[in-house]
């Protein structure tokens, strides 16, 4: 069987030192103005940006590049995954400023139909399906290779980037880790899911970089393959 041909993705994330997102009351101002850019330089030099649904419900991000200077042609391709398509249809990440393509299942509804019919009349508004339960991630780094794609920001919550790094679709790490604690048990940390078993299954990182930046520390690895 052929390697399978997917984008270089980056997982980028900002945390608080114990690995958390945001607090249990999901605050989730953890980067300052630089690092801020520091995020938006990456998004101007790739040809996607990648969010799960809960993203999307949560903050309602319009996924530009618009903390530097920068023009509309600039703004990367943003992906939604979205199994059960709940995104909605104000949802800014639909605006016009890039074009989006919405990942969801094969399994169908009469809202879900509906709702594909009405994204599909958007403009710059892509559907892609593959998977039943969940979107078959694998597939879709295939799909989006395919159609030009070939770098990829991924800007995941918990549960998309335990997805991810558990298919081994992630090629490097970038981590701003911000000198605060936040602690609790159901704050949403970097990666969330089943998780492994032992520290042989796990993923393995290389530090290739590290500095620091704002008031906290920027680290850079590269996914030992």
């Amino acid at each position: 069987m052929g390697e399978l041909l997917k984008p270089y993705v980056i997982s980028n994330v900002g945390m608080s030192l114990d690995g958390k997102l945001a607090t249990i009351d999901n605050d989730s101002r953890i980067s300052g103005e630089e690092d801020l850019k520091r995020v938006h330089n990456i998004r101007k030099n790739v040809d996607g940006i990648m969010v799960g649904i809960g993203t999307i419900l949560k903050d309602d991000p319009r996924l530009t590049v618009h903390k530097i200077d920068a023009k509309i042609g600039d703004n990367p391709i943003r992906i939604v995954i979205d199994s059960n398509l709940r995104i909605p249809l104000n949802a800014r990440v639909l605006n016009k400023d890039a074009k989006t393509i919405i990942a969801t299942t094969l399994k169908d509804t009469p809202n879900k139909i509906e709702k594909i019919n009405k994204l599909k009349d958007m403009e710059n508004v892509e559907i892609i399906r593959t998977g039943i339960e969940k979107v078959n991630l694998k597939k879709l780094m295939e799909i989006l290779y395919k159609k030009g794609i070939k770098k990829i920001l991924l800007e995941g919550g918990g549960t998309l980037n335990w997805g991810m790094f558990k298919e081994n679709l992630v090629d490097e790490v970038s981590v701003y880790v911000a000198p605060k604690i936040f602690g609790g048990v159901g704050a949403p940390t970097y990666v969330d899911g089943e998780g492994f078993k032992t520290v042989d299954e796990c993923v393995k990182l290389k530090l290739e970089k590290y500095y620091p930046f704002d008031e906290g520390i920027v680290l850079e690895f590269k996914v030992k393959k």
